[in-house]
């Protein structure tokens, strides 16, 4: 595996949500609870430096793309399209209202051109499994697809977008559903995997072209890579004790960048690791699954 290489020393409390814009050649990521949404022109070489910067009025928990240059983030407080150009923010739908104990956090565009979103359990504290899974659409509706999760985390799809992977990072679990492409539905729930913390918790996830998905250990310093079946065919040790999320990229989507965390690390795991909570990037040997834009299903 070749050397990671940190793209933006961000120093992020929570680096999070890491997502590919071919269009631009540029990536996007946010720190979630600073509500700092970021932006890094890379161009076809992905050796630009061109970072911007907004600045939200609540914390991020993920985001995605829409094809009008808007894009979709999910704020405690529900589904929003942010205009960069004015730096508007509209409401699109709140998946929970009323629900003072959870906020939104991991989400990404389906294959379905929807945007999955789950919600976590955001008390300090005695977290509990009262969140959930939706999926939400371009009219304003949002979903339920899965009860009884603590920190939904994990989304990613298949290439040929017949697979739905889902953790729950708390739970701890990983699952593994059929997924209708076309319609969005979800059957034959499958545990794959109950990783513990010296294994790599599970966080955010990313499929490759050839059917494995990868999980960023979290609690591990590590990206873990399992087949359909749940087995763990590769164990990648990473620069940084708490990488939060993968996304493939670049112009052959051959490149894997990862962001990552600074929240709740000890004094020696920072001096240690100083860039945590960076955005690092690695070449890989395998492309990355395509990801769909908001209302725009993909060509399978």
């Amino acid at each position: 595996m070749s050397a990671v290489t940190c793209l933006v020393d961000d120093r992020a409390t929570v680096g999070e949500s890491p997502v590919w814009d071919a269009a631009s050649q540029s990536l996007y990521w946010v720190d979630i609870p600073a509500g700092k949404l970021s932006r890094i022109r890379l161009g076809a070489d992905l050796t630009g430096r061109d970072v911007t910067r907004w600045t939200l009025p609540a914390a991020i928990g993920s985001l995605g793309l829409c094809p009008d240059g808007r894009i979709l983030v999910a704020l405690p407080y529900g589904v929003h399209y942010f205009d960069p150009r004015d730096e508007s923010l509209t409401l699109l739908v709140d998946p929970e209202p009323g629900v003072d104990t959870n906020r939104l956090n991991d989400g990404k565009m389906g294959p379905d051109g929807a945007f999955w979103v789950g919600s976590m359990d955001d008390r300090p504290s005695g977290k509990q499994p009262i969140a959930a899974l939706y999926r939400v659409t371009p009219d304003g509706k949002a979903e339920k697809k899965v009860e009884g999760v603590t920190v939904s985390n994990g989304l990613a799809w298949s290439a040929d977008g017949r697979t739905m992977y889902h953790s729950d990072s708390r739970g701890i679990w990983l699952d593994r559903w059929d997924f209708d492409p076309k319609t969005g539905a979800i059957n034959n729930r499958t545990r794959l995997a109950t990783p513990d913390e010296a294994s790599g918790r599970p966080d955010g996830g990313a499929c490759d072209a050839e059917g494995f998905y990868w999980s960023c250990g979290v609690s591990a310093g590590c990206l873990n890579r399992y087949d359909r079946t749940g087995a763990l065919v590769e164990k990648i040790a990473l620069p940084v004790p708490a990488p939060t999320m993968p996304c493939f990229g670049g112009p052959d989507l051959k490149t894997l960048f990862f962001t990552s965390l600074r929240a709740g690390l000890s004094d020696e795991k920072i001096a240690a690791a100083p860039q945590s909570g960076g955005l690092f990037m690695m070449p890989v040997t395998v492309a990355g699954a395509p990801i769909a834009r908001f209302g725009e299903p993909l060509s399978l």
